[in-house]
């Protein structure tokens, strides 16, 4: 009979976000860790990517929207923006395989 899949995209953004933090002294390998952990706790391959692109999405406009409002200039908040998600988009490559690596593991 099929397993259950029990896994869920929160928990795994969860995971990644908390381990990224405390491994942050380990560029590429913390990230990474945290990718295979996340994915795992996604409970699949495309939960696991799902886990670690949404918080990047989520980031950005939230960059967006609060630079807007605090500075009531829409360029200035997507200049935010933009900075924010080239941050994550070089931070992201080890987090995704990691996720796909976890996400095969579930």
């Amino acid at each position: 009979m099929a397993e259950e899949n029990n896994g869920s995209i929160v928990l795994g953004m969860f995971w990644m976000f908390v381990i990224s933090l405390l491994l942050f002294w380990l560029p590429g390998i913390g990230s990474l860790i945290a990718g295979v952990v996340g994915g795992k706790q996604a409970g699949g391959v495309i939960a696991g990517i799902l886990a670690a692109l949404l918080p990047g999405i989520v980031v950005a406009l939230g960059l967006f929207f609060a630079g807007t409002i605090l500075t009531t200039l829409p360029v200035i908040g997507a200049v935010l923006a933009g900075g924010g998600l080239l941050l994550y988009v070089l931070y992201i490559p080890p987090l995704l395989i990691g996720a796909l690596i976890g996400g095969l593991l579930a």
